[in-house]
């Protein structure tokens, strides 16, 4: 599962003698691998009952992160885990109450909140990737190299804004007003001051203001299939517009959602 930025993940290890009873180790380290390469280090960490070492730990960046217990003296040992935490804003077409009223769970339910958290995160960049443009606005960072016309074209649109511009060493920036962007192509050009050159950091907002009915029916259809399948409640199919079918890709989107998003189905013409 994943985490939000800000929560306290509860880290745990057991260790056992070689009779496999829980037992304390001579002394525990837990080191947890960061995002940006820097590491946190706890040393000792003591057992809170015979065996069982637990650590809280408050994030403070987004991405995948790495756990490794390492326990030496008596009862040594070694565990190794990772576990993930969600950037600041979720990427979401709809809202985890819209996905649980559409799967009929009642709000009170919050047993499956954090499984469907992913599957709409799943779902919602499976329709920006077969739409070919971001759909929930978000915040991106690239590294881009001007064309000869000293022009950048961005990778995710539609573009709503420049954040920042600067060069990776932070020595040289540009004020994001002397800078044009196109919502559509991403294109951007300088207007006054100092040409872009190679190896430019770019922070920009993508996305649409206003996210179209069908495609958040789409994205909903996509989440009510991953949850039937992984219930197994979904039967045979034997065609028929809950066919998954998605040519070329390893994700199965139903038909349905891919009509919602304006595929061209084979079929009779």
């Amino acid at each position: 599962m994943a985490y939000d930025l800000g929560d306290v993940v509860q880290l745990t290890v057991t260790v056992t003698d070689t009779a496999g009873a829980p037992a304390d180790a001579g002394s525990m380290v837990l080191t947890i691998g960061l995002p940006d390469d820097t590491t946190v280090t706890v040393d000792p960490v003591a057992s809170t009952t015979p065996g069982v070492y637990v650590h809280g730990y408050a994030t403070v960046q987004a991405g995948r992160h790495t756990v490794r217990w390492l326990a030496t003296g008596a009862n040594a040992m070694a565990h190794t885990d990772v576990f993930d935490v969600r950037e600041l804003l979720p990427v979401a077409i709809v809202s985890l109450a819209r996905a649980k009223a559409h799967l009929e769970i009642l709000a009170s339910d919050t047993s499956d909140d954090e499984e469907l958290r992913g599957f709409v995160s799943g779902a919602t960049l499976a329709v920006e990737r077969h739409l070919g443009f971001i759909v929930a606005r978000r915040t991106f960072t690239e590294r881009c190299t001007p064309d000869r016309y000293g022009d950048v074209l961005l990778s995710n649109v539609p573009v709503v804004s420049l954040t920042t511009v600067q060069t990776p060493d932070a020595t040289q920036s540009w004020d994001t007003d002397d800078l044009s962007a196109d919502p559509a192509t991403g294109q951007v050009t300088v207007l006054a001051g100092p040409a872009l050159r190679a190896g430019v950091d770019f922070t920009y907002r993508a996305g649409l203001a206003i996210v179209p009915e069908d495609y958040q029916l789409a994205t909903l259809i996509i989440i009510e299939h991953l949850w039937e399948t992984k219930r197994g409640a979904m039967g045979v199919q034997m065609g028929g517009d809950n066919e998954p079918w998605m040519p070329g890709r390893g994700f199965a989107i139903p038909r349905r959602a891919l009509e919602l998003l304006g595929a061209t189905l084979p079929g009779v013409a």
